[in-house]
């Protein structure tokens, strides 16, 4: 049984929106792919089990926390090995990561 889980919209980091150019080089997600998503504010890593439908069922992986990297069991209603159903529109690119001299400008 699937864990339901609100996803965050992803915004500027969305997968399809990155995609919508270029609709060919986006590949449908496959058992054993790591897919990125946001819930409340943080980064979901989720290993993909299977693809249905334009919707990923997989284990949560990991647990980021986006301000500072810091990985996490559990956030929110969400622990590490929780499955969950992730809709190809919430899927989100891995945020950049900090720059350290960026942030003291």
């Amino acid at each position: 049984m699937h864990k339901h889980v609100e996803w965050d919209d992803p915004g500027r980091d969305s997968v399809l929106a990155h995609f919508a150019s270029h609709p060919e080089q986006l590949v449908e997600p496959r058992p054993g792919d790591i897919l990125s998503a946001r819930y409340q504010g943080a980064i979901v890593r989720m290993k993909v089990e299977a693809w249905v439908d334009g919707t990923s069922i997989g284990e949560v992986a990991a647990l980021i926390a986006a301000d500072n990297g810091r990985r996490m069991k559990s956030h929110g209603k969400l622990a590490l090995g929780d499955t969950v159903r992730l809709p190809d529109n919430y899927r989100a690119l891995e945020p950049e990561p900090s720059d350290p001299e960026e942030d003291r400008e």
